[in-house]
């Protein structure tokens, strides 16, 4: 790659540009097109023939991914030709109760469904027409577009993004081939970022096979003897116990914690359905909130969390630092610190969330598991040299999990640094 420092500029209403570049309104270069709309009769969250998934506002997450969870399905006759999305179309969240998520967006890279994808009223689709497609990407997350979204969001109890104040936004244009080489620099970041998650997706599932190798199917001990269990209706391994989860877990564990002190923060929101990580926010201790140390589980406990999978290891502080989280999680604390691993994926098997979910009482849609049911739950319990063995076969590929965020942690912070540089043309991409 080739790159220079601009020297010359000139003055535009957003600010200085390169003197070949110019300036423009959004919606001259692309298509921005309104959400479908339905009534609750049209909706369910199964799918049938004959209908779509939907894409809602609460499937655009912060960072620019997709929740697939909580999908809805309408019928594909009332969505539009054109409101059926295409590859790298760009879904835009137009009005939410929470002004911070109006303008985030999502890149749609492939359409997930072999049916097909739509989006709801409260979603605009920004289709490339006359810009380069993944420079868009770049261009809408860049401190002009932000600051242009601070200008014209509004509302009382919901908040709002007009279609025609969005196609007036005022974007720097460098020439097409330029586009492509700037969204092709900071493409390679994101890119990686992307291996490096498909690499933990791998790792996590090795681990739990693992997990399901050792201590349900017992496929390491085949040769040994083996003795029935009427607790379990089944045969394990001689030598081994069978226990309620309570002998290797400390549920809820009492931890001291100071108020108005800052300590990292979790909320439901981020942690993820298939990553055992999260990335904390840090908050002042109130007095509320379950609590944690470093290589915990913490692990929903109510609908549908739960039932999505929304489970995460605590890896960002050490095992004697402190943190809290919301209280719509149940902490899971092994009793030994060689357990960590062993109770994460355990808490992610699925006969355990079965138990949870089979405990759930409360009101539609805000059911909550029984801890009792978890606390009371037998398991076959190896000896310990067993556990211990276990441990140092799966801790390298959970530190392996933990090492890619980390770098994805430092792509993203370059990236970032980079984007505004290329984006308004102070550092000028030559060739590739």
């Amino acid at each position: 790659m080739k790159f220079r420092w601009e020297t010359e500029f000139k003055e535009t209403e957003i600010g200085e540009i390169p003197r070949d570049w110019e300036v423009g309104k959004l919606g001259n270069f692309v298509d921005i097109i309104r959400g479908v709309s339905f009534s609750k009769e049209h909706t369910h969250f199964e799918q049938f023939n004959n209908c779509i998934a939907l894409l809602r506002a609460n499937n655009i997450a912060k960072d620019g991914s997709l929740r697939l969870e909580d999908l809805m399905y309408i019928p594909k006759e009332i969505v539009k030709e054109e409101q059926f999305i295409r590859e790298l179309d760009i879904i835009m969240v137009a009005s939410s109760g929470n002004k911070d998520l109006v303008g985030k967006f999502a890149q749609i890279k492939e359409i997930p469904f072999t049916g097909g994808l739509t989006f709801g009223a409260f979603n605009f689709c920004i289709r490339s027409q006359r810009i380069e497609k993944l420079f868009l990407k770049f261009l809408l997350s860049s401190e002009i577009i932000e600051n242009q979204l601070e200008e014209v969001v509004d509302g009382t109890n919901i908040n709002n993004l007009r279609i025609n104040d969005l196609k007036n936004f005022k974007i720097p244009f460098p020439p097409l081939p330029e586009q492509a080489r700037i969204a092709t620099v900071l493409s390679w970041f994101d890119d990686l970022i992307e291996v490096k998650k498909k690499q933990n997706e791998i790792l996590e599932k090795t681990a739990m096979a693992i997990f399901k190798s050792w201590f349900i199917d017992f496929e390491p001990f085949k040769d040994e003897e083996f003795v029935y269990n009427e607790e379990l209706g089944r045969e394990i391994p001689k030598g081994w116990e069978v226990d309620k989860t309570t002998r290797l877990i400390e549920y809820n564990p009492s931890i001291t914690m100071k108020k108005g002190e800052i300590y990292p923060f979790i909320e439901m929101k981020d942690v993820k359905t298939n990553s055992l990580l999260c990335e904390p926010n840090f908050k002042q201790f109130s007095g509320s909130g379950v609590r944690y140390y470093g290589g915990d589980t913490l692990m929903a406990r109510i609908t549908p969390s739960l039932e999505h999978g929304k489970t995460a290891f605590i890896w960002f502080i050490s095992e004697k630092e402190k943190g809290f989280g919301s209280t719509e999680f149940f902490v899971l604390h092994p009793k030994e610190s060689y357990l960590k691993e062993f109770v994460y994926l355990l808490a992610k098997n699925d006969d355990f969330r079965e138990i949870a979910i089979n405990s759930m009482s409360g009101t539609s849609g805000r059911q909550r598991v029984d801890i009792n049911a978890l606390k009371n739950y037998n398991i076959p319990i190896p000896p310990p040299h067993i556990l211990q063995s276990f441990h140092s076969l799966v801790e390298p590929l959970f530190q392996k999990i933990i090492l890619n965020q980390k770098q994805i942690t430092t792509l993203r912070k370059i990236r970032d640094t980079l984007l505004p540089l290329l984006v308004f043309g102070k550092l000028r991409v030559e060739e590739l």
